[in-house]
């Protein structure tokens, strides 16, 4: 639509910008497993309320607005507590998980070039579970990327393989805590003794359960030791805006040392304007997202977020158990918080996800990859625990569903294609052709999305990445007026 040429009323723009997400995904309903971390009640309405208060305040110069540095002091502390970090350890409040994983990982090449300033070249060593944030990072810093396989069983690293792939070029060895896709907690002592005897730093990825954990582990839950109270973890990244509830967007990357945190910053006295210096991605940034998470987490304490994982653990005990009761699913591996990866040797999860998206529930696909199967992956909030018997029966009812449906022809001639075919040679029109045969057009999927993962499935990695970039394109086209 065009720019208009008058100022509009107010209750008119607010009514316009409802209709703008009248198709998004109901994440208020508790019916979406994940996208939202929602816990419905009051702490959150008044992490929204600092957010705004704080909207217009500049991170940029601590000199101008020393409330942010105030803050983010705090926020930064309670989570070094959480973490078991030393008295000595520092950290950096930003946008979200990305910018952690970034930051840490522009530190650690850093360090190891400054150790190892005869190499030209780093690399990253992630098992293959390690989030695709670590990739994005390499692809930015040209850094390369080692990938090691993982427990078949448990989809836990390996660190036989992962000492087998550190060499003098290796800048971080990454862990997850959980990982993202599985919701298990790698061996990190395991790992951090090998990083240790080959001088590696070593990131514990705790974006998803790094603030939790502790509280799962006081439940019951088998949490292996995963932060810095294993010697040799070096950096942490824990997102905020996930399960401390925070909105978005607020993550913090932790550091041991304040000597490993000054690899992150960035200074710039080479210019005419403002000398320049921090240790962010951003520059100019709002102090909302901090001033909203100090309030967040102060509003719920130890006690209440104690009280939200005793729901959430419930929650997703109950729906695994009766995942695992099934004769057509299956739990990988041995999750440890409320998100987890249904499988099935007999039924096709992605016709699987497009029914329980018909009986309005909202998950997420994953791909096969490595030892992982094809799956349907959960991620259980608060807001999800009154839902549970719902879900449980429509899940098998979905089964049913899904047992009926035939297979994808369009993906078993692609697999054939692609077979003896170089993915370089495959032109941007073989691409759009084969996007449109799934059904979906300028950025917009079918109504039923089987086909399309189907397809995405059988595809070798260099095609599904450039079938997304297709996708994204199509989805992010100006509108003029």
């Amino acid at each position: 639509m065009a720019l208009r040429d008058t100022p509009a009323n107010r209750d008119e723009l607010l009514q316009q910008l409802e209709s703008a997400r009248s198709h998004d995904v109901p994440w208020k309903s508790g019916r979406a497993f994940g996208y939202v971390f929602e816990t419905g009640d009051d702490a959150q309405a008044l992490g929204k309320t600092a957010y705004a208060s704080f909207l217009t305040e500049n991170g940029l110069d601590p000199t101008a607005f020393p409330s942010y540095p105030r803050l983010e002091n705090d926020v930064i502390g309670w989570v070094l507590d959480q973490t078991r970090c030393p008295a000595e350890g520092v950290g950096i409040f930003t946008s979200g998980g990305t910018e952690s994983i970034l930051l840490a990982v522009k530190a650690a090449r850093e360090a190891a070039r400054a150790a190892r300033p005869d190499l030209a070249r780093f690399e990253l060593v992630l098992p293959i579970t390690a989030h695709a944030a670590f990739f994005k990072a390499a692809h930015y810093f040209d850094l390369d990327v080692v990938t090691t396989a993982v427990d078949p069983e448990s989809f836990r690293a390996d660190p036989g393989a992962i000492e087998a792939a550190i060499t003098e070029r290796t800048a971080m060895v990454v862990v997850s805590a959980p990982s993202f896709a599985h919701g298990v907690v790698d061996p990190v002592a395991e790992v951090a003794a090998v990083c240790r005897a080959r001088g590696v730093w070593l990131h514990t990825d705790g974006c998803v359960g790094g603030w939790l954990l502790p509280y799962f582990r006081a439940l019951g839950a088998k949490v292996p030791d995963y932060d810095f109270s294993v010697e040799g973890v070096q950096s942490m990244s824990v997102d905020l805006h996930k399960f401390a509830f925070c909105a978005k967007g607020a993550s913090v990357v932790l550091f041991r040392t304040p000597a490993l945190r000054r690899h992150a910053a960035f200074a710039c006295g080479s210019w005419t304007g403002y000398s320049l210096v921090n240790f962010g991605v951003q520059s100019s940034k709002s102090e909302g997202p901090v001033a909203s998470a100090w309030a967040t987490l102060q509003a719920f304490g130890h006690q209440g977020y104690r009280a939200q994982v005793e729901g959430m653990h419930r929650a997703a005990e109950r729906v695994r158990a009766a995942v695992r009761a099934h004769p057509d699913l299956r739990i990988l591996g041995e999750p440890c918080m409320s998100l987890f990866a249904i499988a099935s040797d007999t039924v096709n999860v992605f016709h699987l996800q497009d029914e329980l998206r018909l009986r309005g529930w909202h998950t997420r696909s994953q791909l096969r990859r490595g030892p992982s199967p094809e799956n349907v992956h959960v991620l259980l909030t608060p807001v999800n625990d009154r839902w549970v018997d719902a879900f449980i029966n429509d899940l098998g009812e979905a089964v049913e569903a899904a047992r009926a449906l035939p297979p994808s022809e369009l993906a078993a001639q692609l697999r054939e294609m692609f077979a003896n075919l170089d993915p370089a040679n495959v032109s941007d029109d073989v691409i759009a052709g084969m996007m449109s045969s799934a059904g979906v057009s300028q950025g917009a999927l079918p109504g039923r999305t089987a086909e399309v993962n189907q397809m995405m499935n059988a595809l070798p990695t260099a095609i599904i990445e450039r079938a997304l970039v297709h996708y994204v394109d199509g989805t992010f086209r100006p509108a003029r007026g």
